[in-house]
């Protein structure tokens, strides 16, 4: 099984499948892809448009790491089920 995450020079990129309009926000696990890699599970309330699901993605990535909400951007995937997201900081 692939990795949910890269170590990089300034913090990790975080591989995320998100499923939106959900009962609530929240992390569901491991998914394994067709591709032999895995994305983290993440679902939240907000509707697919203007950019909703991607802060509230962003928010709780952030608060699940414990590191600042401005530290963590959706880099890849936008529109998109399957998102990069980076988060910056200590990789450790």
């Amino acid at each position: 099984m692939g990795e949910i995450f890269r170590p990089r020079a300034d913090g990790i990129d975080l591989f995320v499948r998100l499923t939106p309009k959900a009962a609530s926000d929240a992390l569901d696990g491991v998914e394994p892809t067709a591709e032999s890699l895995c994305h983290l599970k993440a679902r939240v309330r907000a509707a697919p448009e203007k950019g909703g699901p991607n802060n509230t993605l962003e928010t709780l990535i952030a608060k699940a790491l414990s590191v600042p909400a401005s530290s963590v951007a959706v880099v890849a995937g936008g529109t998109a089920r399957l998102k990069t997201l980076r988060a910056r900081g200590d990789p450790a």
